[in-house]
């Protein structure tokens, strides 16, 4: 398969994404579900509200929370969610979570009811990336969606942004409000476990100098892809950001993946 030649001038070592880690302070809030919502088959969205949301800083689509929830045997477990959206005016925060094996995060969202209590923590730090970047293109499956639907939505005006999301079916496709350029490519697969569905699509997209790689999936595929990235598509790694949103097999596992 070939790809277009980009003629652009490639850009420097001057000219390399800005990545800033910005501290916060850790607090544990205790907040109330005000609404639930059932995007798709395979997401729901719980908004959450309380007098504790004061304070609450969230500056990346790649933050975390830890949401403590209950383990069926009267203790609790933390599970790590992004803040999709939060509104400062109405003291609102969005968690959207993926419906998939039924873990305590998952139960819990599945039986949230109005007026119903929980804590989070965090998130603890942001990774605020910018800099000279003149496309995007954001690579994930379902898990990833909460942080690419945000990252999509709070684009400037003008942004060139292509997304490649891999769902279990079309009823899981999701829309976005957003002033950025947008090319949103679906596809759509059994086994978020197999690599294909999103390698063989990613390999007919143009990647042109000057563009910003996200991508989070199961951490095996995200490896497959961004040594596909790295390899035969020589995508720099300071222009790259990967993650293994979950792991297979492995409750509440995450894997990062550096140079």
């Amino acid at each position: 398969m070939t790809h277009m030649t980009d003629t652009s001038p490639v850009p420097s070592d001057l000219d390399l994404p800005r990545i800033e880690r910005v501290r916060h302070d850790l607090r544990r809030r205790r907040l109330t579900v005000a609404a639930t919502e059932r995007l798709t088959p395979h997401m729901i969205r719980i908004t959450l509200s309380g007098a504790e949301m004061e304070g609450f800083t969230s500056l990346s689509p790649a933050d975390h929370i830890k949401i403590f929830v209950p383990d069926g045997q009267g203790g609790t477990q933390m599970r790590d969610y992004t803040p999709r959206r939060y509104d400062a005016a109405t003291g609102t925060l969005l968690i959207d979570f993926a419906v998939h094996e039924a873990g305590p995060a998952t139960r819990w969202a599945l039986d949230a009811r109005v007026g119903d209590e929980v804590e989070i923590g965090g998130p603890r730090g942001s990774m605020v990336i910018g800099g000279a970047i003149r496309n995007w293109l954001l690579i994930g499956d379902e898990t990833a969606l909460p942080s690419i639907g945000r990252r999509i939505e709070e684009f400037a005006p003008g942004t060139t942004v292509t997304s490649l999301v891999a769902v279990p079916g079309p009823e899981d496709e999701q829309r976005f409000e957003t002033e950025a350029r947008l090319t949103a490519l679906w596809v759509h697969r059994r086994d978020p476990r197999e690599v294909g569905p999103l390698l063989e699509p990613l390999k007919g997209i143009d990647i042109p100098a000057g563009t910003f790689v996200w991508l989070a999936a199961e951490a095996s595929v995200t490896r497959a892809i961004r040594a596909h990235l790295l390899g035969e598509r020589q995508v720099p790694p300071g222009w790259l950001r990967a993650s293994g949103y979950w792991v297979h097999g492995t409750a509440d596992a995450t894997e990062k993946f550096e140079d």
